[in-house]
């Protein structure tokens, strides 16, 4: 039943080190529900009754809150093999904490919470993987909350996008990336208008701090890009 998403569940941070034999199995035992979406779509509205973990197995989604004031906050873009809900998943308080917005066609799997934690006398030690796999995905999701709070600490807006930049260079290690956004969502994401976002990058490229065409991002000076930071 879930053949298709092999590979990209082979790949997934969740089901790392377990072999794709004793994957299939757990499958079969843990027999996530499966919610095909269209673009746009609304996968989980915020405060309803929570589903179970998701795993994008193919497409992406948008996980998005709105203000008081109409305004959309996007908190993350997931793509195939990533996870989501998992924060709620196993606390006292089961709703859907944001709403979840198919960012394009997409397929995604729905894992009971109870069934994760619990024991399967077929594949055992692969259960525990799956458990121990589970505690690190949380644990660098609070980590990512944490850097977010730092953005949206930051001062002014070239503070803001100067950190979300220099950690998008970390991580990929590497001067030359790719935002995995589009720019509209990244203002979302750093909570700023679209033309501030827009504006600001254009004067660090006047300025020689960066070059950018489309998504791909260059950084020309890092040390500039650094004492940006309020």
């Amino acid at each position: 039943m879930y053949q298709e998403w092999n590979e990209v569940l082979n790949a997934s941070i969740l089901f790392r080190g377990i072999s794709p034999e004793s994957l299939n199995i757990m499958l079969e035992c843990l027999k996530p529900r499966i919610q095909r979406c269209k673009q746009r779509e609304i996968v989980a509205l915020y405060g309803t009754p929570f589903q179970g973990v998701g795993i994008v197995a193919s497409g992406s989604v948008a996980l998005t809150k709105e203000t008081y004031s109409g305004n959309r906050i996007i908190m993350d873009i997931l793509n195939a093999g990533a996870i989501f809900g998992e924060m709620v998943a196993f606390s006292d308080n089961k709703v859907w904490p944001v709403t979840v917005i198919a960012q394009e066609d997409s397929s995604l799997l729905f894992l009971p919470p109870d069934k994760i934690l619990g024991t399967c006398s077929n594949v055992c030690a692969s259960h525990s993987t799956l458990v121990t796999n589970m505690l690190k995905i949380l644990s660098n999701r609070a980590l990512m909350l944490n850097r977010k709070i730092e953005y949206l600490s930051a001062k002014n807006i070239r503070s803001r996008v100067a950190r979300y930049l220099l950690d998008m260079y970390r991580m990929n290690r590497n001067a030359t990336f790719i935002i995995p956004m589009k720019r509209h969502e990244l203002a979302d994401y750093l909570m700023m208008p679209r033309p501030s976002l827009s504006r600001e990058m254009g004067l660090m490229r006047d300025e020689g701090i960066i070059e950018f065409d489309g998504s791909s991002i260059k950084i020309k000076n890092v040390l500039t890009l650094e004492k940006s930071i309020e």
